[in-house]
């Protein structure tokens, strides 16, 4: 199924000023959540332990937190996981004090009126632990962004490599961003999500990279935005059906995988589209104002040995 001739071309890099402009101030906003709000760590980063407890009908999350409070809980964080008679509830660490005994207290303490409340489960996360996957997990994605610069430069060039990483860089902070403002915990699937969303975003724009060299090759006469325009409409195609494919199965995750993965599937669903923007905008658009020419993308000539001799008489 074909959604734009080739014959067709979009003039896409007309908005590139407009798109800097826009996610320029996206990534501003980003940050300013970040450093305001930072992120809602989930447990797997903070450590403490976690407890989900169900109730018989809707559960009163003020009234649970007034209780956790008249038991020495006050920092305690309780939200609804998955429906309104489930609650996770999520306690800084205790030095000295088990897992096991802070669930038997919270029980107690959630008992206390003659509720039912029944225990579904318990997990601990030591703080030791949880500061080495939060120092891990960065270090992960600053890996992963160097070796895809040096990747790109490698197999394309320098130009495209800046605009590729700037793409990624773009898309991360604003998958970071999203959950900063929206307060969605943080966690190891989240984390997981985010590397998922570089390496489909690389993907996406190491085929515009890939096309775009391939036009600077064979189109003989043409302005570097033409050429790239002609590129990106001719990846149009692709894109879209690569995205929607993989839209549907992430729709079908966040409304029916329950709770648990709900956060990766939201983070995949954004990244993809961010993605796929920054492929098409920041990536070629960084390479246009970066001067990026034909004679930029021509194969170099190797000259023959003994070529430059004197033919013999």
């Amino acid at each position: 199924m074909q959604f734009l001739s080739l014959n067709h071309t979009v003039n896409f890099m007309k908005l590139r000023l407009a798109t800097m402009v826009l996610s320029t101030v996206l990534i501003l906003g980003s940050l300013v959540s970040l450093g305001m709000n930072s992120l809602n760590w989930g447990l797997d980063f903070t450590g403490g332990t976690l407890i989900e407890v169900g109730y018989e009908e809707s559960a009163d999350l003020e009234k649970i937190r007034a209780e956790l409070a008249g038991a020495d809980f006050e920092d305690a964080v309780v939200q609804n996981f998955g429906s309104s008679q489930d609650v996770l509830i999520r306690i800084a660490p205790r030095e000295g004090v088990k897992a096991s005994a802070i669930g038997d207290q919270v029980l107690a303490a959630l008992r206390e009126d003659g509720e039912t409340v029944d225990m579904r489960r318990i997990e601990f996360v030591g703080p030791q632990v949880g500061d080495e996957l939060t120092e891990q997990g960065g270090l992960a994605m600053l890996v992963a962004l160097l070796c895809i610069l040096v990747y790109v430069a490698m197999r394309f060039e320098w130009r495209f490599a800046l605009g590729s990483v700037a793409a990624l860089i773009h898309d991360v902070i604003l998958t970071l961003g999203l959950f900063s403002v929206l307060q969605i915990e943080f966690d190891l699937t989240v984390l997981a999500a985010v590397l998922a969303v570089i390496g489909y975003s690389l993907n996406d724009t190491i085929v515009v990279c890939d096309r775009i060299r391939e036009n600077f090759r064979k189109i003989r006469k043409g302005e570097p935005v033409e050429i790239v325009n002609i590129s990106l409409s001719q990846t149009l195609n692709r894109t879209i059906i690569t995205s929607l494919t993989t839209v549907l199965v992430l729709i079908a995750l966040f409304y029916k995988g329950g709770a648990l993965i709900h956060g990766f599937a939201t983070a995949l669903l954004f990244g993809i589209a961010v993605g796929t923007y920054s492929s098409i905008y920041i990536a070629s658009s960084v390479a246009l104002a970066l001067g990026i020419s034909k004679e930029d993308l021509m194969p170099v000539e190797v000259e023959k040995e003994g070529a430059d001799m004197d033919p013999l008489p």
